[in-house]
């Protein structure tokens, strides 16, 4: 349908159409979840269009796209990179997002003094100028979201910054940061802050931000007064492990919020909906370990076995004690390993992953990837750099650098994501110790505390208006 109307409209003499393309009921229908996205369709409709006509061009049609409610911040960047330049998503807070407004588009540094330099997007936290004068010292952990950050001081208090609608403003529970905090996670859209008075058996939750994505957790308050010792993040919701192996989650349902069909497997704590008291427990089951993909989670319990909830279509990885993977999800997001099976059925150490593929390091230091082939899942522009050494690996939303023994940098994967490291190779050939990235930039620090960055230059791939704070002393990226 998409290429029958480009082709009409393409006999329209010394004109540009842009094509707004409505899929599922979007018409009344507000609720999030209601109506997801999937832009592989969008990408199908580009690659379909540019072969028909023989087009030139990687994206003859510029889209703007409506509906979609309740549809990930993962989805959205993909059909921005397929093309969409505005998108209407019905959310509860009616959002419009645009193409330059998407994506971790900012860095924040902390540096040996305890002061902390943040460049990129100014909206998305880009620029802390505002609160300058709190991040001149005692900065000792920095947490990003999509579009905001958090900062942790030495007296446990906290700073936050960037897009008010997402975690940026905090003065709603800022009375309940200013001291105690340990440690904080973000989703796309909020944050949670564990708080402590010394012992991790006392931890409290403070959340805030975007309220459907895990901002509030006033349905699950009274459980997380105290014992929570671990957050864990999807991209819309929370999972906390309490200090009985009991698990707590809040945000987005289908975002992995809901655990409530795992309750028993899970010795979930949940609140009863029609009473006030509390759900039995299975006393012999304990959660120690939980992992978060963009819509789902997986707990690994003191059994060695596996749980998983949320998107059905968002899976996620296991290492089993022997050393072997298994995988399942999308297939076209990295579910399917079977193409590298063999490599995965001992010795895997670790796994990464971007929003569509993963990268998996052996204990020799060479690394597997498989997943989509354009967003890191194919390495073999690079695998003879990859077969020996490599001790870890970065992501962004679709590339990953990896770090070898003797410091130097190996980038795969999608170019305008920071999977094209060229531009900076030679600051890369040695002394880096550590990588953190955006969702379409790198950063790297150095031996020396001087830090080098590459990609989306909008993203925080340009670090050139905060250079000379960045050629020594730094300790930290987020």
């Amino acid at each position: 349908e998409i290429y029958e109307v480009y082709k009409a409209l393409k006999e329209v003499p010394n004109a540009n159409f842009t094509v707004a393309a409505a899929f599922g009921n979007v018409h009344g229908v507000y609720s999030p979840g209601n109506v997801t996205l999937d832009p592989e369709i969008l990408g199908n409709a580009q690659k379909f269009i540019k072969e028909k006509l023989g087009c030139q061009e990687d994206k003859p049609v510029q889209f703007v796209f409506h509906g979609g409610s309740g549809s990930a911040l993962t989805d959205i960047r993909q059909a921005m990179d397929y093309g969409v330049i505005k998108m209407n998503i019905d959310t509860a807070k009616y959002h419009d997002y645009l193409q330059t407004q998407i994506g971790n588009p900012d860095f924040a540094a902390i540096k040996a003094d305890g002061s902390a330099v943040t460049w990129g997007e100014a909206t998305c936290g880009g620029d802390s100028s505002a609160i300058a004068a709190l991040l001149t010292g005692g900065v000792v952990q920095i947490c990003r979201g999509d579009m905001a950050f958090a900062a942790i001081k030495a007296d446990g208090s906290v700073v936050t910054w960037g897009d008010t609608h997402y975690g940026g403003d905090s003065s709603a529970v800022a009375a309940l940061l200013t001291e105690g905090v340990v440690q904080i996670c973000a989703s796309e859209s909020a944050f949670a802050a564990i708080k402590a008075d010394g012992s991790v058996a006392d931890g409290s939750v403070v959340t805030w931000g975007f309220d459907n994505f895990g901002g509030d957790s006033s349905a699950v308050a009274t459980l997380l007064t105290d014992g929570v010792v671990q957050i864990c993040v999807s991209a819309m919701a929370f999972a906390a492990i309490k200090a009985d192996g009991s698990v707590v989650t809040w945000g987005l349902a289908r975002g992995g919020g809901d655990s409530s069909a795992e309750k028993n497997t899970l010795r979930l704590k949940t609140l009863d909906r029609r009473t006030s008291k509390r759900t039995k427990m299975c006393p012999h089951i304990s959660v120690v370990q939980i992992c978060g993909t963009a819509n789902a989670f997986a707990a690994i319990k003191a059994d060695g076995s596996v749980v998983a909830w949320g998107d059905a279509g968002c899976g996620g990885n296991s290492s089993a004690a022997d050393g072997s993977v298994v995988s399942w999800g999308d297939a076209r997001g990295g579910g399917d390993s079977s193409a590298v099976a063999e490599l995965l059925t001992e010795s895997v150490v670790r796994v990464c992953a971007t929003y569509a593929a993963f990268a998996a390091i052996k204990a020799d230091g060479s690394v597997v990837t498989w997943g989509h082939a354009d967003r890191g899942g194919n390495s073999s522009a690079v695998a003879a750099l990859l077969t020996e050494g490599v001790f870890q690996i970065c992501r962004s939303a679709m590339a990953f650098a990896a770090i070898k023994g003797d410091g130097s940098v190996v980038t795969w994967g999608d170019a305008g994501c920071g999977g094209d490291s060229s531009a900076v190779a030679a600051l890369l050939t040695d002394g880096v110790f550590q990588i953190c990235a955006g969702d379409r930039a790198f950063a790297a620090i150095k031996a020396d505390g001087s830090v080098v960055t590459w990609g989306d230059a909008g993203c925080g791939g340009n670090s050139s208006a905060v250079a000379p704070l960045l050629i020594e002393g730094v300790v930290q990226v987020c």
